[in-house]
């Protein structure tokens, strides 16, 4: 019997791709494709205020406060990838531009991505170049577990409540018969 030299046997296939016919094709939207399916139209403007509702792109808010020569960041919302974590970083990133102390006040925050912790991370050694001081205050029990599970909570000084972040702020006091 001959030995079959395979590397000079080929065959060549042909294969043919025929689109699905396009209703059938998965959706691009998050709208039902079913036209049986009723939605209702959302009211145009609120009954108590009389205005037109509005939604804020940015699903975090910063409200800022300072005690002393500390600045006190109160975060309300989420801290995600774009316009959240850029906005967290030009409010604070002004602050600690100039040596100053900033305490970022997380009980607000309900959601947090792998973008938001980078911010975290971003902003402390930027902090620690400047010569600026930046405490986190108050995580909420997801925002903690996340901190834990990345291991920022090694390098992040965290403090259970604000009072104790502006505390840690304080110089200890100095016993002279110590």
């Amino acid at each position: 019997m001959p030995v079959q030299d395979w590397d000079a046997v080929s065959k060549n296939y042909t294969l043919f791709m025929i689109p699905k016919p396009l209703f059938t094709r998965l959706s691009i939207s998050m709208e039902s494709t079913n036209t049986n399916w009723q939605t209702w139209p959302q009211p145009l403007d609120l009954a108590a205020l009389g205005t037109r509702h509005k939604e804020s792109k940015l699903k975090l808010s910063l409200e800022t406060r300072n005690r002393g020569d500390v600045m006190i960041v109160h975060c309300q919302g989420r801290i995600v990838y774009r316009d959240e974590a850029a906005a967290l970083s030009r409010l604070v990133g002004e602050v600690l531009q100039n040596g100053g102390k900033v305490i970022l006040d997380l009980s607000g925050v309900s959601s947090i991505d792998s973008a938001g912790i980078g911010e975290l991370a971003f902003l402390y050694t930027w902090a620690r170049s400047q010569n600026a001081d930046l405490k986190c205050a108050s995580p909420s029990p997801f925002v903690r577990d996340l901190l834990d599970l990345t291991n920022l909570d090694s390098v992040l000084e965290i403090h259970p409540s604000v009072g104790e972040a502006l505390a840690a702020f304080q110089p200890g006091e100095v016993c002279a018969d110590c």
